[in-house]
């Protein structure tokens, strides 16, 4: 929550540094016009260097003699043009003696002015550098310290990422397990089965065989097998439909019928189960009709484990074909 409370903060420092830069340009300008102002008040000092020329003769004004003997100085020019102004500065020249005042105006004293004010300019521009470097290293650091709540950030979603990754694959992984594991206890179911029906093949093989080679008495036993076979599926047959009838009566106890369920309908369930009677599946092989009935009958079935065992072990069956109706 801080990192998103805080963007505000680079528009304020936008704007401060919009203007410190106007303010930057603002004092280079007029350090440029200071520079400027102070050389061209410098240039036109050349006049005053010329009349420094007749300046010389002028200092010496306390002694009119010496001011006398300047004129011979004026008449060794070679030049033809300027030999006339010597002559008349003996006689105009000199009264205007009130000249030497004019080199008054000289600004050297003054010249410290523009060097005190370019001084200032260069405080200030140092300040001002100054200022932009602590606003550059800020601006730095908080680029850094953004760049590394970005890294730290996209760190931990990589992080939950293969976390994610690693949960789905270890979650694929097992489920392939179990897959291999359902796969082969139905390949062993189905061996067994194999077997088992082999070998009942193997026996009516032996019977038959047994039975030519005694004709009378294979057809004694024959028919004492006959009758005691009949028996016995009828026996097996009424001990198995007690079975199935006291599986079927478990389940109904635990059946919550839907409202208003129409007529009569039949649902017909597979169920898998254990020697213990430990149901291990149930699958819907013919639907009611009506979804609600069907799934109050399958969560009945799965309530019911363990189912109840028949009376004799070899009546039990794996696999149970059960049907229900609600009226029954």
């Amino acid at each position: 929550m801080k990192d998103r409370t805080r963007p505000p903060q680079p528009s304020r420092r936008l704007r401060g540094r919009w203007l410190a830069l106007a303010l930057a340009a603002v004092v280079n300008l007029v350090f440029v016009g200071v520079l400027v102002f102070s050389v061209s008040w410098r240039n036109p000092t050349p006049p005053a260097v010329t009349a420094e020329l007749y300046a010389p003769p002028a200092r010496a004004p306390a002694t009119a003699e010496p001011a006398k003997a300047e004129p011979p100085r004026a008449e060794p020019p070679q030049p033809p043009p300027r030999p006339e102004p010597p002559k008349a500065e003996p006689q105009k020249t000199e009264p205007p003696k009130a000249e030497p005042p004019k080199p008054a105006p000289r600004p050297e004293p003054k010249a410290a002015t523009p060097d005190a004010r370019e001084a200032e300019i260069a405080q200030k521009a140092r300040a001002e550098a100054e200022r932009k470097k602590r606003e550059d290293a800020e601006r730095a650091k908080a680029e850094a310290e953004r760049k590394q709540r970005e890294d730290a950030e996209r760190a931990k979603v990589e992080a939950e990422r293969k976390k994610r990754e690693d949960a789905d694959r270890a979650k694929a992984e097992a489920e392939r397990r179990q897959r291999e594991t359902d796969a082969r206890a139905r390949q062993e179911r189905q061996t067994e089965a194999l077997r088992a029906e082999a070998e009942r093949e193997a026996r009516a093989r032996a019977d038959a065989e047994a039975k030519s080679r005694a004709d009378a008495e294979a057809r004694a036993r024959a028919e004492a097998d006959a009758r005691a076979r009949a028996a016995e599926a009828s026996a097996r047959s009424r001990a198995e439909a007690d079975w199935i009838r006291s599986i079927q009566a478990k389940v109904r106890g635990n059946v919550i019928l839907p409202p208003d369920l129409p007529g009569n309908p039949e649902a017909i369930f597979e169920v898998v189960q254990l020697p213990t009677g430990e149901i291990l599946e149930v699958l819907l092989r013919k639907s009611s009709g009506v979804r609600a009935y069907d799934e109050a009958v399958q969560r009945a079935i799965l309530k019911s484990s363990p189912l109840p065992r028949p009376e004799r072990a070899d009546l039990f069956q794996r696999t149970l074909t059960l049907k229900f109706r609600p009226i029954d």
